[in-house]
């Protein structure tokens, strides 16, 4: 009969990885954006659990870091560190040491590996009722499918679960079983740590393996059970570079079909590449060969594409990205960027500002409606409202040893191949002429020109005698 029951996790994110052949943790290697331990936290603190507990060791500094700085709930998480890694079944028990779980262990405990960043809430809480279900010692999330390298799931004449042998121990009869272990469990914890007590290393990696907490509990005449995952790719592991990609691919077609579902337009998904951690509102169109990334956030009506990359920006409502390269930047409602743009960190547009063909922005803000059409570098300016930058105009904002700033007046016309010369600044309404390198300050209304630029302060329309 099922029965409720408090339920906790462990996460198992002490392995090294050797096979990534990489001095990163595996744990922290990015999927769409994100460590594959965070994908793994995102699925369990979607349920309703008491508390999570990670177990980490290798690269130990590294992945705490990034849990504390990145992974956002409320759920108490505490991590614990497996000093000496001698298999996972030794993690378990480590784990059982922090704060929160008492001696009673009157309460249900899911045990899943930090490698598996396919898994989804619904899988483990469908793992979770099972177990409460069948009033089991344990119950274990198994899958049917090519078996290679995995544990496989041994049964008696009755088709109960006996044991689980690795793969490295199996015999032939016993690797020819489809039965795989995911290494994903539900515990009664009061059961659980007496089991592990009884653990030895009798395996080729001398090393104690949970898995063999399983068939001490059926010994022991506890109920064992298991669960077929509906998805038998999801519960796989990464551990390598190959599994990696793959991973990838699949929450990539995940996180696309989501968003099309909620109204956004994606004309081809297989070449649409957005990260776990963009926003984009309905009625945005991201096109084929664009890639999302970071913290960008994309508004109603704008148009992404084709062949876009945008890390951490914001994109106005109605704004239009083609064919360009975005760090950084917050690009303004009904904007323009492109083709061939880059804006790198700190560019801020205005709505309705255009930036056009081969423009590089750094540091740079250009009011509503302020536009620098072609072949122009601004970085370090400010460029007021209505303002426009003629082709080939530069700012020149490095003297060798320090930056300066460029300050463009409202309305202000930029001659082509205009050189400014920082610190410097143009008036509103002020115009410089085509090829003048203003190395001084032009005042409102006023026009510079030539080679160093000289300052007509004529009254407008005024004549030359």
């Amino acid at each position: 009969m099922s029965q409720y029951r408090p339920l906790s996790a462990i996460v198992l994110a002490a392995g090294e990885g050797t096979r990534m052949r990489s001095g990163l943790p595996k744990v922290l290697h990015p999927l769409c954006g994100r460590p594959m331990l965070l994908h793994v936290m995102d699925a369990l603190v979607a349920l309703p659990l008491e508390r999570i507990v990670v177990v980490v060791g290798h690269g130990a500094e590294s992945v705490a870091k990034t849990l504390q700085e990145r992974l956002v709930t409320e759920m108490p998480v505490e991590i614990v560190e497996q000093r000496v890694r001698l298999g996972t079944g030794d993690a378990a028990s480590v784990a059982l040491t922090a704060k929160g779980f008492d001696d009673d262990g009157e309460d249900d405990l899911l045990v899943v590996a930090g490698d598996t960043p396919l898994l989804r809430p619904e899988t483990l809480a469908a793992l979770a009722r099972e177990h409460r279900a069948s009033d089991a010692a344990v119950t274990l999330l198994s899958a049917v499918s090519d078996p290679t390298g995995y544990g496989r799931v041994v049964r008696d004449e009755q088709g109960r679960v006996a044991r689980i042998v690795e793969h490295a121990d199996a015999s032939d009869a016993e690797r020819a079983i489809t039965e795989w272990n995911t290494s994903i469990y539900c515990f009664r914890r009061g059961l659980l740590a007496p089991a592990l007590r009884r653990l030895q290393p009798q395996n080729a990696q001398r090393e104690v393996y949970l898995t063999d907490a399983i068939g001490v509990l059926r010994d022991a005449g506890h109920q064992v059970s298991a669960l077929a995952a509906e998805d038998p790719g999801e519960p796989v592991g990464i551990n390598d570079r190959a599994q990696l990609a793959s991973a990838e691919a699949v929450l990539r077609r995940r996180i696309n079909t989501a968003w099309m579902r909620e109204g956004v337009g994606i004309t081809d998904p297989e070449r649409t590449y957005i990260d776990a951690s963009v926003e984009i509102e309905p009625d945005a169109s991201v096109l084929p060969g664009s890639i999302l990334a970071g913290r960008t956030v994309v508004a109603r009506g704008a148009v992404i594409g084709p062949d876009t990359q945008l890390v951490d920006c914001i994109v106005g409502e109605g704004a239009v990205v083609r064919q360009s390269v975005a760090e950084e930047a917050e690009i303004g409602d009904g904007a323009t960027v492109g083709p061939f743009a880059h804006l790198r960190p700190g560019t801020r547009l205005g709505a309705r500002a255009r930036i056009g063909n081969f423009v590089e922005t750094k540091n740079a803000e250009l009011g509503d409606g302020a536009k620098a059409n072609h072949l122009t570098y601004l970085g370090d300016v400010e460029v007021g409202e209505r303002a426009n930058i003629g082709a080939g105009t530069i700012t020149a904002n490095y003297d060798g040893k320090d930056k300066h700033r460029t300050r463009i007046g409202r309305g202000a016309r930029i001659g082509s191949n205009t050189v400014l010369r920082a610190p410097v600044e143009v008036g509103e309404d002020a115009v410089t002429g085509a090829g003048a390198v203003v190395t001084r300050d032009v005042p409102p209304g006023a026009t510079a020109k030539g080679v160093p630029a000289r300052v007509d302060e004529r009254e407008p329309g005024e004549q030359e005698g």
